[in-house]
């Protein structure tokens, strides 16, 4: 007995997903997984996709500042 994928199983999964997430929140869930996916494939060839628009920009995660009392006086002279 093989493990197969049959299309009540699909079927299932789908009708599983509108009860749980509701069906105006499905599209929105997508739409972020898609945008996730390509800023995963982005990030992987260090370049930006071919589709996308221009004038968007990758996003980029700034370190913070450190907070006043972890900065070191300079050094006395």
């Amino acid at each position: 007995m093989g493990f197969g994928l049959e299309p009540w199983h699909i079927i299932l999964v789908v009708v599983a997903f509108v009860v749980l997430f509701g069906a105006k929140r499905l599209p929105e869930m997508g739409k972020g997984l898609g945008e996730g996916w390509k800023g995963f494939k982005e990030g992987l060839s260090g370049q930006p996709d071919a589709n996308t628009k221009t004038g968007e920009t990758a996003h980029t995660v700034t370190p913070a500042a450190k907070p006043a009392d972890e900065v070191k006086p300079p050094p006395a002279a």
